[in-house]
């Protein structure tokens, strides 16, 4: 094992990252209301302007995970993951204009306490546990993971650098509250930046210079073209990616209380919507910066063995090694990427301690007592942050048996338990007929599926994707190679090409199973009706088109007058939705409006055929 080792104005540069996000809690623990109540603690008083708000969004999102593994994915898979960049478009347009205006006008605290005004208490406190349990095996990773690359690369103490990010962002979290949390990711999002853009000048001017990194990977096969396979089983392809990210997006900018619980705290609904647009350059920028240092990295290394040189550990682990590597001789550089590194893990925990702190008390705890006095519910708040930070340095000790890379596992993480989460929302926001039991069994549903998926992929090691050969000089993958891993497939089983399905679907696998379960379980036990909604839960998606069925639309023990009744309900749906397709095609083509008259009435006729076809 080749070592690296930090300098004094290494360790002087980390321990000033740690100094100065305690000093932000601290400041915001005697500031202000200083953290008295519930409403300054965990909302930040609703008082954050877009731009700390936008740049806190992106430090939740960049961890540590994203800093080392999509550099380390790049490295040994090429560029393709890069087209999740696309996934980014519609995974914060979809959230500015559906889910934050809908959240914001209910005026809430947690994103659970939609899930009682649409549904019931009971499908709140599965929402709410399912996040938990999400974010609990989350925030183990995240601290693990820059400890782990840099004990493997460095010989720096393990349990030290878990510890002291640990207890540190513990401590801001829980004196600062909300507002330490989004301005210490201020903070943090500009060291994260300029740590990786450190170190990507000075490896490209090492190696060469850009033209001699870009004719390496070119030659190495690490750019990747346009990659349309529709194979649900391939790891990477632009579907996967592109398509199936989207779902990734929304289950984190959607309704993942640790970013909603920022849109909440902006000013107005207007400085929360800017926020989201504000996240995209920046998210497409952090990306960039990841893909180009795997490969600087690749370039680098490329006619050596480099995870001969990290003694056979973790891929991820060569990032820091790279990092070690480009800027040992320039003193207090090394110690600015480490506190790039753990600048992102702090950030994604913090938030991931205040958002477990408020879901905690505002869906499990102050239904349950309701008399509690505000400074006890505040003390409260400070206490649960303070035990989820205890239980994160648990989580930090069993995620060393985890196999994969740590790219994949959050992002399986966040697809086996983001997904179903998503899959509730959906249901609620854009299906009014959809009732609490049909939520329920969807939520349950879209658990099993996923984590069926999910186990079954880690115990048959399905889905690892294959690695490109590292080699400046690679020769192009040949129809061979693709017809040994046709030939490969086709020798799997039904049940371990399930177990393959890429984990970038898991996300909108396990949603698209909630929603169809829990219409198929309401329309089965008696849909919603419309008084019973409470109002501003539902998003008009397309406008009055989805009309409220009868109230004898019930599919179970319902006689035959019940049937037809809810056969001529469906009809008289699709002869809505026929108008309405009518009338929006007669709108954007104006000169189609003549034969409007003639369509219309051939549509009648159908309709009329098919109500009369079902009298009884």
């Amino acid at each position: 094992m080749d070592h690296k080792f930090f300098t004094v104005t290494d360790y002087v540069i980390f321990g000033l990252l740690l100094a100065a996000s305690a000093g932000i809690g601290l400041y915001h623990a005697v500031s202000g209301g200083r953290q008295r109540t519930t409403q300054e603690f965990l909302m930040a008083d609703r008082s954050m302007r877009c731009l700390p708000v936008s740049l806190s969004l992106i430090a939740s999102f960049q961890s540590a995970v994203a800093i080392i593994g999509v550099p380390a994915e790049v490295y040994t898979h090429g560029t393709q993951y890069w087209f999740i960049g696309c996934a980014y478009v519609l995974g914060l347009l979809i959230p500015a204009h559906v889910f934050i205006p809908l959240l914001y006008r209910l005026h809430l605290s947690s994103a659970y306490q939609y899930l009682e005004l649409r549904f019931s208490r009971a499908v709140r406190v599965c929402g709410t546990l399912t996040f938990i349990f999400q974010m609990v095996v989350y925030m183990g990773v995240c601290v693990y993971t820059p400890a782990f690359a840099l004990n493997a690369v460095t010989g720096f103490q393990l349990w030290g650098a878990v510890l002291a990010t640990g207890l540190v962002c513990t401590l801001y979290t829980t004196m600062g509250g909300l507002k330490a949390v989004i301005w210490t990711d201020v903070f943090q999002t500009g060291v994260m930046f300029a740590g990786q853009l450190a170190v990507i000048v000075v490896g490209v001017q090492k190696t060469g210079g850009p033209a001699e990194v870009w004719r390496k990977v070119w030659e190495g096969n690490r750019i990747s073209g346009l990659d349309l396979n529709p194979d649900p089983t391939e790891r990477h392809t632009f579907w996967t990616l592109g398509v199936g990210g989207v779902f990734l997006m929304l289950s984190l900018y959607g309704v993942n209380q640790a970013q909603v619980q920022r849109y909440l705290s902006s000013r107005t609904e207007k400085e929360a919507i800017r926020s989201c647009y504000m996240v995209f350059p920046a998210l497409q920028l952090a990306l960039a910066l990841s893909c180009i240092m795997g490969l600087v990295m690749f370039a680098r290394y490329c006619d050596e063995d480099l995870s001969g040189r990290v003694g056979g550990s973790s891929r991820d682990a060569m990032v820091i090694y790279f990092v070690m590597d480009m800027l040992q001789d320039l003193p207090g550089l090394p110690g600015l990427f480490v506190a790039c590194l753990f600048s992102a893990a702090l950030s994604s925990i913090s938030s991931a301690f205040n958002s477990l702190a408020t879901v905690t008390m505002e869906d499990l705890i102050k239904p349950r007592f309701p008399a509690m006095s505000e400074e006890t519910a505040t003390l409260l708040s400070k206490a649960l942050a303070l035990s989820y930070g205890l239980l994160c340095l648990l989580m930090a000790y069993l995620t060393h048996l985890m196999g994969d890379s740590v790219l994949q596992v959050a992002l399986k993480i966040f697809g086996m338990m983001g997904g179903p989460v998503l899959g509730l929302f959906c249901l609620g926001m854009f299906f009014p007929w959809a009732n609490s039991t049909g939520a329920g069994a969807g939520l349950a549903a879209g658990l099993a599926v996923a984590f069926w998926v999910g186990i079954g992929s880690i115990v048959t090691r399905s889905g690892a994707g294959r690695a490109l050969p590292v080699s400046c000089s690679a020769v192009p993958p040949s129809h061979n190679t693709s017809a040994v891993g046709e030939a490969a497939l086709r020798t799997q089983s039904g049940l371990q090409r399930f177990y393959s399905l890429s984990y970038m679907w898991y996300s909108g696998f396990s949603c698209l199973s909630v929603v169809l379960v829990g219409l198929a379980v309401s329309l089965l036990t008696g849909p919603k009706r419309q008084e019973d909604l409470e109002p501003g839960t539902v998003f008009p998606l397309f406008g009055n088109v989805f009309r409220f069925p009868p109230d004898d639309m019930k599919f179970c023990g319902g006689d035959l007058t019940q049937s037809v009744s809810t056969m001529r309900f469906l009809c008289q749906t699709l002869n809505q939705q026929l108008s309405w397709s009518v009338r929006s095609l007669s709108f954007l083509l104006p000169w189609s409006r003549e034969g409007e008259q003639e369509s219309g009435n051939r549509k009648e006729v159908v309709i009329y055929l098919m109500l009369s076809s079902r009298r009884p």
